[in-house]
């Protein structure tokens, strides 16, 4: 599979998977390099994930799901549909058993090699969820990326006290199972983006039967739920909002929408946050303008100028940690990744979606989502309602 350009990837939003970035072996990139010009962590500095911003302990374990309703839709010969979802939560006690970033085989399938394995989290694997009910927030990846790569995002929401579930939406990435097992992209080679996005909204309403059914992992208050989703996951995001009568709000991190919003509007609270919007690539403004006509509630149109497509996950921190992909053409890294470090783009992430989820389950207004911010000077504010 081969790097596609910038505009092709929001198109197919295949581009943008770590699957297709890192899994070819590595080669020397010395253009794509001096364009980011990174600032490489001394030798023998662990990796280690930014330290969420909230005060709240965080925990996490992982679930192995089987909606035993539906067969898998990429794959019938598999059986039931089977999901393996990340949880992170306020939890009772901080442990000194930080979770790692992912194991050495999904580090293999995933980056070609086992340096991701090497990363530290900032979640206490299997600690004591704290028992007071919290509002929800549903993380999805991008197509052919792991949801691993919300980890970042994912642990401050939790250290806000958010309960957080990212899910992997198997056989569109490699998703590791139980035991070991990892099951490859199927859908990769010819993606129909408007039926992953039907199922994707399959895979969170089945999660949230489970999440807020009695004996839930976590305690959930299901009276405040919200999607956040990269790239078709953003847009997956809306698919669930505009569907599930449960999810009360969704962001859109970067996805163009395959699917047209309803003709009579969708009232409930969107967040389009994407990067090199504003008087760049036509077809990618056309998409959204003409999804923004059709929110008729309480909506924002985000940009970043300096940022690209990946900005909202964790690849650009990996990228300064660890290298670029050698096999991306020079030319479409900016468009990947802009020339926002890995620190920064955590940072604009995490205050951006963080001020819409306290807006939006807590009723805690925010002057970030309305104005200009001296904090974070790379955030346009393009349009609101």
């Amino acid at each position: 599979m081969l790097w596609k350009s910038r505009k092709t990837s929001r198109r197919s939003f295949v581009a943008a998977a770590l699957l297709v970035a890192f899994a070819a072996p590595q080669m020397p990139a010395v253009a794509a390099a001096a364009e980011r010009a990174p600032e490489p962590a001394a030798p023998g500095t662990p990796a280690e994930l930014p330290a969420p911003t909230g005060r709240t302990p965080v925990g996490t374990k992982t679930l192995h799901l089987v909606d035993t309703s539906r067969p898998d839709p990429w794959k019938p010969a598999a059986g039931k549909r089977q999901l393996m979802v990340s949880l992170w939560y306020p939890a009772r006690h901080q442990g000194d058993k930080n979770a790692p970033y992912v194991s050495k085989e999904l580090s293999k399938a995933v980056l070609g090699k086992e340096d991701l394995a090497s990363i530290r989290t900032n979640s206490t694997l299997d600690a004591e969820p704290a028992r007071k009910p919290r509002p929800l927030v549903v993380l999805s990846p991008g197509f052919g990326m792991s949801r691993l790569t919300l980890t970042a995002l994912g642990e401050d929401l939790a250290s806000r006290g958010y309960a957080v579930a990212a899910v992997d939406h198997t056989y569109e990435a490699p998703v590791e199972f139980p035991g070991g097992r990892i099951e490859t992209c199927e859908t990769c080679a010819k993606p129909d983006m408007a039926a992953v996005v039907r199922n994707r909204a399959k895979d969170f309403s089945f999660l949230l039967d489970r999440l807020t059914a009695p004996g839930s992992p976590l305690a959930v208050d299901r009276g405040r739920i919200a999607v956040v989703g990269h790239s078709i996951g953003g847009a997956s995001a809306v698919e669930a909002l505009r569907g599930d009568k449960r999810v009360d709000a969704a962001v859109n991190l970067d996805g163009n929408f395959p699917i047209d919003l309803p003709a009579d509007g969708l009232k409930k609270p969107v967040m389009l946050f994407g990067a090199q919007r504003a008087g760049g690539d036509a077809e990618n403004a056309e998409n959204w303008d003409k999804s923004w006509q059709r929110l008729t509630g309480w909506k924002r149109w985000l940009d970043v100028p300096e940022g690209g497509h990946l900005t909202f996950t964790d690849a650009p921190w990996i990228v300064d940690r660890f290298g670029m992909p050698g096999q991306i053409p020079p030319d479409q890294v900016h468009g990947a990744y802009g020339s926002l470090h890995g620190i920064r783009s955590t940072a604009l992430t995490r205050a951006y979606v963080n001020a819409f989820v306290d807006r939006h389950l807590r009723g805690t207004p925010s002057p970030l989502l309305d104005r200009p911010s001296a904090a974070y000077p790379e955030v346009t504010v393009l349009k609101k309602k």
